[in-house]
């Protein structure tokens, strides 16, 4: 876990992933890999991966675990898509204060779900070269969290549509 200025970023969760090591949400098993290239981002430790590491593509559906932890029924707003993560504990994300994944030039969305785990909106973000993308993110964290029906923000890349991680208040 990583507090950013007033907003938690939360990677997937130990036991998640200890579970999703073995058999992913899709009720595949893991087929871990190494990884050649490097860069693909790490839902674990919220890092993009390096060459050479041993990591899996798995399915994950995050809004559901958060739901079966709280009692929410998103329904059809329940979902699951791919993830990468390492293939062994890697300890979770170091301690830091930028937001994972966010630079220049890509693209972000920030989307809100309520307690109910219904998505109540969202934002499309676009970092250009120019602009300091960590602030920008920060700011539209802050607008999504002054609704008070807002309970957890996922950002997801918008190329893929991938989740990338969920972000809670303080």
């Amino acid at each position: 876990m990583t507090t950013v200025t007033r907003h938690t970023v939360l990677p997937i969760a130990p036991d998640a992933l200890a579970a999703l090591r073995v058999r992913d949400d899709a009720g595949r098993s893991c087929v871990p890999y190494t990884d050649d290239e490097g860069g693909a981002p790490l839902r674990c430790c919220l890092r993009p991966s390096a060459a050479g590491e041993r990591i899996a593509l798995i399915s994950y559906a995050p809004l559901r675990r958060w739901a079966a932890a709280t009692g929410a029924e998103p329904g059809a707003y329940d979902e699951q898509g791919p993830v990468f993560v390492h293939a062994e504990d890697c300890g979770g994300p170091a301690a830091g204060g930028a937001y994972p994944f966010v630079r220049p030039g890509v693209q972000r969305a920030a989307r809100r779900y309520s307690a109910r785990g219904h998505i109540l909106g969202g934002r499309v973000l676009g970092f250009a070269a120019d602009t300091e993308a960590d602030a920008e993110l920060g700011r539209a964290l802050d607008e999504a969290f002054a609704d008070p029906e807002v309970a957890l923000v996922h950002v997801r890349a918008v190329e893929f549509g991938c989740f990338l991680y969920e972000v809670r208040r303080g």
